[in-house]
């Protein structure tokens, strides 16, 4: 069995929720405190064991190359200044080999996964959305996905469980058999009608797929919303080679859309070392100041 040692990051949607912000910006470089939210999935694939990545990215997205390249006149800058922790930091972001492929008409995340298949070859490997960051300091979500596709040998897909009302804007797998965490599943659905979910188990972007899923890619069939669907092409795998669906461990942020990011940004502060602390007091004189200026004294008359 082949190791999986290289990984898929799709970088190449719109970012319409995020607009006026998302106009000259590519989404996954919206900072997290102070790293953009493509650094922590990259982190995550290398932390995994991933030797190789190809981010599939689209027009106007140039600011994540040249994230990750090195820039010698702010090293050498900060050298200067003594500003090691920050050197460090930035170093940090750019000793990765990355390969970039543009995906050049927006036709779904099916479809950026099949750009890259000729790096990829006839290899294992995962594929990591950047709308979903797992903090997991004992075992990263994608490398909990390797270890069962290595138990198993067939393809993995990262599920969690997520709330009744909101199915409808995931993939949901209907499940037919589990052993502990790991599923056999039935059927994939990708964004059931509300109501019509054969489970709360989420699709919650971690894969580890086989190359046998691009002779399904490679048939470029829409689906949901008209876009080439990820989904639909495993669960046409599915019923070539079993698919599992294993419940990851870690906490899952959602930074596809506003709220969730906000949460995602907020918590993050707080957990900080360097000012967890004062970013607590700040939310807490904030509460209580909006506290005060909601409550209205009415005399009596």
């Amino acid at each position: 069995m082949r190791k999986v040692k290289k990984a898929i990051i799709p970088a190449a949607g719109l970012g319409t929720r995020f607009l006026p912000a998302t106009k000259a910006m590519p989404k996954e470089m919206l900072p997290i405190v102070d790293r953009p939210t493509i650094e922590y999935i990259v982190e995550e694939a290398i932390r995994s064991g991933i030797e190789e990545i190809i981010i599939v990215t689209g027009k106007g997205k140039r600011a994540i190359e040249d994230h990750f390249d090195r820039n010698f006149e702010l090293e050498d800058n900060l050298a200067s200044k003594g500003k090691f922790d920050l050197l460090a930091k930035i170093q940090s972001s750019s000793e990765v080999e990355i390969h970039y492929i543009r995906q050049k008409e927006p036709k779904g995340l099916g479809h950026a996964v099949w750009c890259a298949r000729k790096f990829i070859g006839d290899e294992p490997f995962a594929v990591l959305l950047g709308d979903d960051i797992v903090q997991n300091d004992d075992k990263p979500a994608t490398k909990q996905l390797i270890e069962q596709y290595e138990a198993t040998g067939g393809s993995v897909i990262g599920v969690q469980s997520v709330a009744e009302d909101v199915t409808h804007r995931y993939g949901i797998i209907d499940p037919c058999h589990s052993d502990g965490r790991l599923y056999e599943v039935r059927n994939f659905v990708e964004k059931p009608a509300p109501g019509t979910a054969p489970s709360n188990l989420a699709i919650l972007g971690r894969y580890v797929l086989t190359p046998a899923i691009f002779e399904f890619l490679e048939e470029q069939e829409a689906g949901a919303g008209g876009e080439i669907q990820l989904t639909d092409a495993i669960q046409k795998l599915n019923e070539l080679e079993k698919v599992y669906a294993y419940d990851f461990k870690g906490k899952r942020y959602d930074v596809g859309e506003k709220l969730g990011f906000i949460r995602t940004t907020v918590e993050f502060a707080l957990a900080s070392e360097e000012f967890g602390g004062e970013v607590e007091a700040m939310l807490r004189e904030i509460l209580e100041q909006r506290a005060k200026e909601a409550t209205v004294f009415t005399p009596f008359s």
